[in-house]
């Protein structure tokens, strides 16, 4: 019997003891509602067509099948969370008489990166899905002043 209540006692005590410190007031004064957590927007990536990721790389190919149009020496004065701005050259073969007889030829050029998205393959990464290309001076014959493609996903 006395070891019966014994245990009893024991038992009152801890249940005593926890049910004490869980209702005690911390030392850092009256409890406050818990602040929202504001989870910082992820900056996109640029997505090649090896499908890695970068951010702010330095070339960039455009024709993923010939590599016949890529952009090199990009310097980016900008890479936020909605655009990415660039200056460089655009390498683009005039495959005359063909692609694998043609001639690089160098366009200086203005990049913008926009409308980014979640990426397909990976969710939980922004990557932009809009490339805009501006030619400030000369330009190939067959491209406008700009022009805007989509970025694969």
């Amino acid at each position: 019997m006395r070891a019966i209540a014994m245990r009893t006692a024991v038992t009152l005590c801890l249940a005593a003891a926890l049910a004490a410190a869980a209702g005690a007031p911390s030392s850092a004064g009256p409890s406050s509602p818990a602040a929202p957590v504001v989870q910082p927007q992820a900056v996109p990536v640029l997505v090649d067509c090896l499908w890695h990721t970068d951010v702010r790389p330095g070339d960039f190919t455009l024709a993923c099948g010939d590599g016949n149009s890529r952009l090199t020496s990009l310097k980016w004065s900008q890479w936020g969370t909605e655009t990415a701005t660039a200056e460089g050259v655009n390498m683009l073969n005039d495959c005359k008489p063909y692609c694998a007889a043609g001639t690089f030829r160098s366009y200086p050029v203005v990049v913008r990166l926009s409308d980014p998205k979640p990426w397909k393959k990976h969710p939980g990464t922004r990557h932009y899905t809009r490339i805009t290309l501006s030619y400030p001076d000369s330009r190939p014959d067959i491209y406008g002043p700009t022009v805007t493609y989509p970025l694969w996903d």
